[in-house]
């Protein structure tokens, strides 16, 4: 086993080992050169090399999304750190566990014009649970530098010894805080490690002995629920609306007892990993159509719910958000054991706790009422879901034909990760069968790190992963391919609209000049040559045959990862699909 002579280096693995953080991206660099000595020194350890930070961070999020735990992201000073920005906040967002541990010059130069030095402490403040700004260690002369310098006041009249030890205390305190609640309250938190140099160092035993506290349980409490359940029970339209849930959230008893109240209605976004045949699994396919009618008052007071209940994470569908900001339930209660948005602005009840334990407690006290309201939508759902295959066999090739050939072809067990803007919208509109477990990055909805996360993701992953994604976000995250991690069974679909497809669709003056270039940005660029840099088989389509024959074998077993790009024609997609929703519309039942 090798260590870093630094006893602050140490002490930063050591914790980590003691926390049970055991993956570990490190980003090349200098500065961070202790950490790295330290982390890769020991078998404990499962390390990776990215060179690309933004990247890493993804790839860090991607694996503790599967791992379901704490993952470290190690970097260099300066810079570097902020190219984790991006990651991090999606952690928060998404409540993934990623631990930042930025290497930091040493306080006394910072803003003294030297280089790769910046102000990182603090830098994540709103988007991260803690930071640990550590202290430097006092080594030879440092602390006469150190008291020279004024950075640090309490040294001056100390001694070495006493200072060294209030140091190592303080440290290992607040690394303990961050670790602690990156792991209980699954979000990000920043440790930022000051070291002075020579960074190199090594020796093969170590010269501190950490402080391991005792972890203290939480106790469960129980929860008071009799006066909901009666409200529940005394209601006639109830609404749930499940956002983004891990696959298996959800035991079998709890869905069933969800679908089993003709009262009720289950939204089941397509990342909630939710599957039942009375479930509402395609939202926009239900609320969109109905936005068309002449009088549309009508039929939205049938589906406006008493009481919504909604769990899981940030919901895609702009249509239902709208529908229930306008028609708002008369009560709003969500479930979550961290944290509770007033999505709709009715909020009324935060439950703190995780949503199956809640759920098989609750129903378990509720009763089934008679009601048209189920009964009725899934009517409707029923005659949409006709419509829908009538409409997709006679459109020309699109991205909406591209989409259903690829989403109904996705041969057994897949981890399905899907891009941001047009990919996971589309994706909502299709029905998914339950051996796709999905996951979008929808924490901040960014199209940055989507192939990055999926990476990662797959690393560790009991099934093969496939990534669904659009061609922005493909070439904005290149770098994701960047690595030697990628596993054999790795998938990418491209689709190639030649630009920003979904500001076809948005609101917007398409024959303004400046809306190609500032807002569609098309290209004539193709994904080969990064295929060919990167070590991936490349295949192509241009037509729905040419698809379908590539379909075929694209999953078999291979040698390297793949890669295929779907060209699809830039200027009919937003006809096609904003006629999908007229042509449903027009199917109305009588």
């Amino acid at each position: 086993m090798k260590y870093s002579d630094i006893p602050l280096a140490q002490t930063v693995v050591s914790l980590c080992k003691a926390k049970n953080i055991k993956h570990i991206v490190i980003s090349p660099g200098s500065r961070n050169a202790p950490l790295t000595i330290g982390f890769t020194g020991d078998d404990y350890f499962k390390t990776y090399s990215v060179v690309d930070e933004r990247s890493a961070a993804f790839i860090g999020v991607g694996l503790a999304q599967q791992l379901q735990e704490p993952v470290a992201v190690v970097c260099t000073s300066g810079s570097a750190l902020l190219n984790y920005y991006p990651a991090v906040s999606e952690a928060f967002y998404s409540d993934i566990p990623l631990v930042v541990i930025s290497a930091d010059r040493p306080g006394y130069r910072i803003d003294i014009g030297d280089g790769q030095t910046i102000r990182q402490d603090n830098v994540f403040d709103r988007h991260i649970l803690y930071n640990a700004n550590l202290k430097q260690d006092i080594r030879d002369n440092e602390i006469r530098i150190l008291a020279e310098k004024n950075k640090a006041p309490l040294l001056q009249g100390a001694d070495d010894q006493k200072l060294q030890q209030e140091i190592q205390a303080f440290n290992e305190a607040e690394m303990m805080k961050a670790l602690t609640l990156a792991a209980s309250q699954s979000g990000p938190v920043h440790i930022n490690v000051p070291f002075e140099e020579p960074l190199y160092g090594n020796s093969t035993t170590p010269c501190i002995d950490v402080d391991i506290p005792e972890s203290s349980s939480v106790p469960s409490q129980e929860l008071e629920i009799d006066e909901y359940v009666s409200i529940w029970n005394g209601a006639r339209r109830k609404m749930i609306l499940v956002g983004v849930l891990s696959p298996d959230a959800l035991e079998n008893e709890v869905l069933e007892l969800l679908a089993a109240d003709p009262s009720v209605i289950v939204f089941s976004e397509t990342t909630s990993n939710l599957h039942h045949e009375q479930y509402f699994p395609n939202i926009d396919k239900i609320i969109a159509p109905l936005e068309k009618l002449n009088d549309p008052d009508e039929m939205f007071q049938k589906l406006r719910p008493e009481i919504l209940m909604t769990f899981g994470g940030m919901v895609i569908s702009k249509k239902i958000k709208a529908f229930l900001r306008k028609y708002q339930p008369d009560h709003h209660w969500h479930i979550d054991s961290k944290k509770a948005y007033d999505t709709f602005f009715c909020l009324e009840r935060h439950f703190k706790c995780e949503p199956n334990n809640f759920l098989k407690q609750f129903f378990g006290k509720t009763q089934a009422q008679e009601s048209e309201y189920q009964p009725y939508w899934l009517e409707i759902r029923k005659l949409r879901s006709a419509c829908h295959r009538t409409y997709v066999d006679q459109i020309p090739f699109s991205d909406f034909k591209a989409y259903e050939r690829i989403l109904k072809n996705i041969p057994g067990v897949y981890n399905l990760h899907l891009s941001n803007s047009s990919t996971v919208r589309y994706a909502q509109l299709f029905f998914l069968t339950d051996n796709l477990r999905v996951y979008c990055n929808r924490g901040t909805s960014g199209i940055d790190g989507s192939t990055s996360t999926a990476v990662g993701a797959a690393i560790h992953s009991e099934y093969p992963t496939l990534l669904v994604t659009g061609d922005l976000s493909f070439f904005y995250d290149s770098n994701a391919l960047w690595n030697s991690y990628l596993r054999k069974d790795f998938r990418i679909i491209m689709l190639n609209n030649g630009g920003g497809g979904i500001f076809r669709i948005l609101p917007g003056d398409k024959s303004d000049p400046n809306f190609e270039t500032y807002f569609e940005t098309p290209h004539d660029l193709n994904a080969k040559g990064i295929c060919e840099t990167y070590g991936l088989d490349y295949f192509s389509a241009t037509d729905e045959l040419g698809l379908l024959e590539v379909l075929t074998n694209f999953y078999e077993d291979s040698e390297r990862p793949r890669l295929l790009e779907i060209f699809t024609p830039r200027k009919i997609n937003d006809q096609v699909l904003q006629g999908y929703f007229k042509y449903l519309a027009d199917q109305q039942p009588k």
